[in-house]
């Protein structure tokens, strides 16, 4: 049962459900948390809107529950950061991999790598798609995949210098990439203005891949979501790829109560 404080019940509240919140490993609807914690309903979907603008709760749809946020999160809560960012993206990235009818990957940044998360595929794969290396749990250089590159160029040249202070940092895998801290920096900005990066060929010869970043409540850079296919073969168009790949990162961001950069908070 939930206690309230005498000056300011509403604080208490909000203390009492995130605490709740936070020995769930699921989703919960706001009216189970409003019965077991003994809270009016009004009041509880009241303080769940306030924390869910706040990045302390997330609504998954899917689910019509409550989950805990990355601010949580910051405040040392137990909470897993990738178990929630795989559950918001899961639904997104399935939609995509069925339109596009395409493997679509989620990835991460660890360092100057990518770590791919996730990776769902369509439920009817093409013949003519390429095996690929992008498994869960693979870590590639970020300055050579689309997914890591779509993270890079959002981030700022203090961060960017770190990541790539020495030369043995631009390593290759096909003898093509960026091999100096200005040419990566060059070839990001440009990626960072047209809204998507990509990589031909400097994975693995003769593929192509595009990437979107999705962007948490600060407006930075948290994950990406990419896609890989034959460069040579007239599957698809790169421009539809794009656009949906571009749509679903924008969905995350929304369902992450993230903010794309240049846009109010």
């Amino acid at each position: 049962m939930a206690t309230e404080s005498s000056t300011s019940p509403a604080v208490g509240r909000a203390l009492d459900i995130l605490t709740y919140l936070a020995h769930r490993t699921g989703t919960v609807e706001a009216s189970s948390i409003a019965r077991d914690l003994g809270l009016p309903r009004s009041s509880t979907y009241h303080i769940l809107t306030v924390l869910a603008a706040r990045g302390f709760v997330v609504y998954v749809p899917e689910a019509r529950g409550y989950a805990l946020g990355a601010a949580a999160h910051h405040l040392g809560n137990p909470y897993d950061a990738h178990d929630q960012l795989e559950r918001l993206a899961r639904p997104v990235m399935q939609g995509l991999a069925e339109r596009l009818e395409i493997v679509v990957h989620l990835g991460v940044l660890r360092g100057n790598h990518t770590l791919y998360l996730r990776k769902e595929h369509p439920s009817r794969d093409p013949e003519l798609e390429p095996a690929l290396i992008t498994a869960v749990g693979v870590l590639l250089p970020a300055h050579l995949t689309a997914n890591g590159r779509a993270m890079l160029a959002h981030l700022g040249s203090a961060n960017l210098d770190a990541l790539y202070a020495r030369p043995s940092d631009f390593v290759t895998r096909t003898g093509r990439g960026p091999r100096s801290l200005p040419e990566l920096a060059s070839e990001l900005a440009v990626e960072r203005q047209r809204g998507w990066s990509e990589e031909v060929g400097l994975v693995t010869p003769g593929l192509r891949s595009a990437g979107a970043a999705v962007f948490d409540l600060h407006g930075l850079p948290v994950a990406a979501l990419s896609c890989t296919w034959r460069s040579r073969v007239a599957l698809r168009t790169s421009d539809a790829v794009v656009a949906a790949l571009r749509a679903g990162a924008s969905e995350l961001t929304r369902r992450m109560q993230g903010r794309e950069p240049g846009r109010p908070a």
